[in-house]
């Protein structure tokens, strides 16, 4: 009898090891089925979560966490893409253009996420408003009845008006990437300029008559013969006439210049600076001849005279073709 229960004895040990061992293999299985990846999720708003998941699938991921893309939105990698332990999940708007995702340098490839997530940097938008000058017009008045052998005096000094623009810019990246017009509200009216178109008046003194043939311009800053005016205009025209803002910008450099004590070595009055060596069109080819004699458009006239009488529509100096240089485009020339 006591052989029989040491061998009941023994037998009872062995069984209790096998179960034993049959539950500690099963917790391993348990506890490798069931390793879990710590994930970040980035919502399209910045927000940011962390989410411990058996899954791998970015679309499950989503899907567990009760995260649902909108028509509009994508994630960074894609849905169908596999992600593990430590990766991140971008959710962005399909709008925005594919990133590199990785930098190739002689280290090998080498990227982090922030550099990947600055491409997809939220837009912000602001409302700015603006206050721009309205430029004055010059209204003429012929008064003298004739179409020479006259004067103009100003009757009416030209002042800007002043408006509000209100736009509406989007930034990035504090980078401004659009700009668009809200509203405009004028401020102040223009008041206009107006000159008066006087008959020159003759003194005679016995048989001798004596005739004013010089008109004075810019309040007898300057003054020009008929047939100076009409050179200034005919070399103006062939600079610029497409347009009367595109004449005054041409007769514009050359005042400007007339004013600047750099320019001084040329003359201190417009014609002066026309006729330079190597300047203007006077110097370079005779092309302007042809436009003499008023061959050449009413608004050009009315831009050269504008000037004289100190209108100005930039500050610069110099021009050249358009595509030629960097500068301000006014009627196909670029001014610098």
């Amino acid at each position: 009898m006591k052989k029989e229960e040491k061998a009941s004895i023994s037998i009872m040990r062995i069984i209790c090891v096998s179960i034993i061992l049959i539950l500690i293999s099963g917790i391993g299985v348990m506890a490798v089925s069931t390793n879990l990846n710590d994930v970040k999720i980035v919502l399209q708003n910045g927000y940011e979560m962390t989410a411990l998941t058996p899954k791998t699938k970015v679309s499950e991921i989503l899907k567990e966490n009760n995260i649902i893309l909108e028509e509009d939105q994508k994630t960074i990698p894609d849905l169908e893409s596999e992600i593990s332990a430590g990766e991140s999940i971008k959710i962005t708007d399909k709008s925005y253009n594919e990133v590199q995702i990785a930098k190739i340098s002689e280290e090998g490839v080498q990227t982090t996420l922030d550099q990947l997530l600055e491409n997809y940097a939220p837009i912000t938008e602001k409302i700015v408003v603006e206050q721009v000058a309205i430029p004055f017009e010059t209204i003429t008045k012929n008064t003298s009845g004739a179409t020479s052998g006259t004067t103009n005096r100003v009757v009416q000094q030209g002042k800007d008006g002043l408006k509000e623009i209100t736009y509406k810019i989007k930034y990035q990246n504090e980078v401004e990437i659009e700009k668009t017009v809200i509203s405009e509200v004028v401020v102040t009216e223009p008041v206009n300029k107006i000159v008066e178109v006087q008959k020159i008046q003759t003194t005679s003194r016995g048989a001798t008559t004596t005739r004013t043939s010089a008109v004075s311009y810019g309040g007898g800053k300057w003054s020009y013969s008929a047939s100076d005016f009409d050179l200034l205009c005919a070399i103006t025209a062939q600079e610029c006439s497409s347009s009367y803002a595109g004449a005054l910008a041409v007769i514009t450099t050359a005042c400007n210049r007339a004013e600047s004590a750099k320019w001084a070595r040329n003359g201190k009055d417009p014609l002066s600076q026309y006729k330079a060596k190597g300047q203007f069109c006077y110097s370079i080819d005779s092309h302007w001849k042809k436009r003499l004699n008023g061959n050449y458009s009413s608004t050009v006239k009315q831009a050269v005279t504008d000037a004289l009488n100190g209108k100005r529509n930039h500050k610069y100096l110099s021009f050249r073709a358009a595509g030629t240089h960097s500068g301000q485009l006014i009627g196909g020339n670029v001014y610098f």
